[in-house]
Order: structure tokens, then C-alpha cells, then sequence
């Protein structure tokens, strides 16, 4: 007996939402995030802004949502400072940035380098943003290499001037494997 179209359908989304991670990843924003999912552990470094501030700053990924989404935790002091959440929509690499500024910028990546594992995300929008105007602009993830990682975050005050925050941070913890790297 041959299976119907409908039926064969069925199984493909049934398998998506079992094993999700069964599917290759066909575009390069795809890529990228399976990508980003082996930054899951701890991570120490710095920060530095433009304006001269620096210090040191701890960072912690993590999976959620079975795997659908990636969390950043960018940490000074004992708590977390902002939190970054890396996600697919459709085709289209995303994520949605809870800002020590008090808004949520939420962005895409427009480009995305897979020779060098970068990706470049611009600002689509902003929640909270009349309260709090002050927001990041876009931000350049760039994977140096299994241990290492920067992060250039673009910065646009209330009254339009441009400030750039870098983040270079080194692994710490040894990556985790298999799902047991989820939250």
C-alpha cells in the first residue's frame, strides 16, 4: 500500500517536531545557528566601550525550547546584566536582546560569513523603546574558534549618537555534549 501525499506530510512534520535536530540546516542562517549552538557553557572575558569603560564580564549559554533557541546571559557582578535570545524564524536568524538599557531590541542577521563563522544582525524593531529610547543597533557575533568568541554590540543613545561595545570572551567550561547542553 503506498502512502498518500497527506499521509507522508504528516510523518515529515511529526519527525520535525520529534527530532528536530534530524533536519540539516539548508540556508546559511541555519548554519549559523547550529553554529552557535556549541558556545552552550561558560565564557570569561571583557568588555570595552568606546567611550573608554572596560571591565571584566562572564557569560553563560544555554538551550532552550528543545533545542529551538539559544540563550545568552552576559553577566557583571553576580547577576545577569543583559540576555540575548538566538532563534529561527522560518529561514530567517533572529534574536531578541533584553537590554541593561530596559528595551528589547529585537533583530536579524543580514549577513552572515560562514568562511569566518560571523554573522552581522540589524535592528528591526524596539519594545519598551519610549520609555527607554537608548538601544543596540545591531551587533556582529564572530566565532573565532571553539574557545573563543567576540561580540560587537552597535549602541544608539536617546540622542542618536553611536557607541560601540566590544566583548572578547575565552570558554572556561569544556563544551558539553549531547542534550544534556539544554536548560
Amino acid at each position: 500500500m503506498r502512502p498518500t501525499k497527506a499521509a507522508a506530510k504528516l510523518v515529515l512534520v511529526l519527525m520535525s517536531l520529534c527530532c528536530p535536530t534530524a533536519w540539516s540546516a539548508d540556508t546559511a542562517g541555519e548554519r549559523m545557528f547550529d553554529r552557535m549552538r556549541s558556545l552552550v557553557g561558560k565564557w570569561e572575558g571583557t568588555f570595552q566601550w568606546s567611550d573608554g569603560r572596560a571591565g571584566p564580564l562572564r557569560a553563560s549559554y544555554y538551550l532552550t525550547g528543545n533545542g529551538s533557541a539559544l540563550v545568552e546571559d552576559l553577566i557583571m557582578g553576580d547577576a545577569p546584566s543583559m540576555t540575548t535570545v538566538y532563534h529561527l524564524d522560518g529561514a530567517d536568524l533572529r534574536m531578541t536582546h533584553f537590554c541593561a538599557a530596559q528595551n528589547q531590541p529585537r533583530l536579524k542577521a543580514t549577513e552572515v560569513n560562514e568562511a569566518d563563522s560571523s554573522v552581522a544582525f540589524s535592528l528591526i524593531d524596539v519594545t519598551n523603546a519610549a520609555a527607554h529610547p537608548a538601544h543596540v543597533d545591531g551587533l556582529a557575533l564572530h566565532i573565532v574558534d571553539s574557545d573563543d568568541l567576540t561580540l560587537t554590540f552597535d549602541f544608539r543613545g536617546a540622542s542618536g549618537k553611536k557607541a560601540i561595545e566590544t566583548i572578547v570572551l575565552k570558554r572556561v567550561t569544556p563544551q558539553p555534549a549531547g542534550p544534556e547542553s539544554g536548560h
